[in-house]
């Protein structure tokens, strides 16, 4: 293919070096000259290890240029990929305006010189870009300035996961690629674009491909603070966290895996909640601040406060709650956050009425017991365990029980509105009038 790469910092060299080692036709466009010439001499504009010969290569070959004229590199181009910086703003937003450039320079060579052999040309954003860019921003630029007859845009984003320093070794070993798109050839375009990576190309929507490079960065960020925060805090007991934490990693199962990494709704159970406020107080005699970990306890209270809210904002006061222990197959109900849920909206003077598949109030002892009769002292009166009575007249499901009898029940007698705590209730639940997801 020929591809244009608009911008040529860290991401954009690397991204058209390696494409032109892979044989594709690439033409650089950067509006800053020191940028472009260096390329243009065989030699990387960026200090990235491995680039400059990687460049030198290409230029050799004659299968890498740049320039400063986005019409020479967009002339019978079949991509376009935009690369170019997307800063924060003063205020901590995103700044497109190079995205907008871009596309601008794009749609105006469209009138004189881009005219590739399909008719069909693939606009596809690499710069990190909120949610809805593509859709709005990108979409607004092209209404403006429409293809002439017989071209034909498409627009995709198609994030990249290049660390500086590792750059090429990112490049060539991705952890996966990721198009989102809603039209097929240019799902099509970049597949082919790509297949040298032999890596299967998951194509997805185009706010999901958007969102997933925050997702990332905002998690890789978190690991950090994480680990720093575990640092503060044990270095007072003489603790060498480094220790702690290459024996930590180790947990692939729970530690370094996909449990626990799924939207849904608050923890709770006898451990998460109480070892968490020990460490904080930990944290606190030794005059340490954590607030990684103590942002954590607000926001889990933040995602109860939610669905509370959400009950309100809505009409009815009859409440079918479906799940009151801490997790599946337990009857364990210390620090559920779904019988502080039950205590709220009790509390506020809705009807509620209680499904739960185990918990049973005559076989509840010790601190079990003891919790739950401090929130919930009539549970007994309003705790079933048969969904379709507790859904009976309701004018709101709530629901975080996933078992077969519950999402049974709720398809004989849906609510005017299902709120799903889990996201596991399945596609015919979801297709139910009413259905909100808490997080999706």
């Amino acid at each position: 293919m020929k591809v244009a790469v608009f911008g040529l910092g860290y991401v954009g060299s690397v991204t058209a070096a390696c494409l032109a080692a892979a044989g594709h036709e690439v033409w650089g466009v950067d509006v800053d000259t020191a940028k472009v010439e260096p390329i243009a001499q065989g030699h990387s504009p960026v200090v990235e290890p491995g680039l400059d010969d990687l460049v030198a290569a290409g230029a050799t070959s004659g299968r890498l240029h740049a320039t400063t004229d986005p019409r020479l590199a967009l002339e019978r181009a079949d991509v376009s990929l935009i690369c170019v910086g997307t800063p924060s703003t003063q205020a901590g937003s995103t700044d497109l305006t190079y995205i907008k450039r871009a596309v601008r320079d794009i749609a105006e060579a469209a009138q004189v010189v881009l005219r590739p052999e399909s008719g069909f040309h693939s606009i596809v954003i690499r710069s990190t870009v909120p949610p809805g860019t593509v859709d709005e921003v990108v979409a607004q630029v092209l209404a403006e300035m429409p293809p002439p007859d017989g071209l034909t845009f498409g627009t995709a984003m198609c994030p990249e996961f290049l660390r500086e320093g590792s750059g090429l070794a990112d490049f060539y070993e991705p952890p996966f690629v990721v198009v989102g798109t809603r039209n097929p050839k240019v799902g099509t375009a970049l597949t082919d674009l790509f297949a040298f990576l032999g890596k299967d190309v998951q194509v997805v929507d185009v706010r999901t491909a958007e969102a997933l490079k925050y997702a990332c960065n905002a998690f890789h960020a978190t690991k950090v603070s994480f680990a720093n925060e575990m640092g503060r805090i044990f270095r007072h007991f003489d603790v060498d966290s480094r220790e702690v934490m290459k024996i930590f990693v180790q947990d692939t199962s729970l530690n370094i895996s996909p449990y626990y990494l799924k939207p849904g709704f608050a923890f709770g159970g006898s451990c998460l909640p109480k070892d968490l406020r020990s460490v904080l107080h930990l944290a606190r005699i030794n005059d340490t601040e954590l607030p990684l970990l103590a942002g954590t306890l607000a926001t889990n209270e933040r995602s109860v406060r939610d669905v509370v809210d959400r009950v309100i904002a809505g009409p009815g006061r009859e409440i079918a709650l479906l799940g009151l222990s801490f997790k599946h197959a337990t009857d364990d109900l210390r620090e559920s956050p779904n019988v502080e849920l039950a205590e709220r909206l009790i509390g506020k003077g809705y009807n509620l009425r209680i499904y739960d598949a185990i918990v049973n109030p005559g076989r509840l002892v010790g601190a079990n017991l003891r919790h739950v009769t401090s929130k919930l002292p009539h549970l007994q009166r309003v705790l079933t365990d048969d969904p379709d009575a507790a859904l009976a007249g309701a004018d709101v499901a709530i629901v975080a029980a996933t078992d077969r009898p519950a999402v049974e029940a709720l398809l004989r007698t849906p609510p005017a509105r299902t709120i799903d705590l889990s996201g596991r209730l399945g596609a015919d639940v979801e297709a139910l009038h009413g259905y909100e997801g808490v997080g999706w």
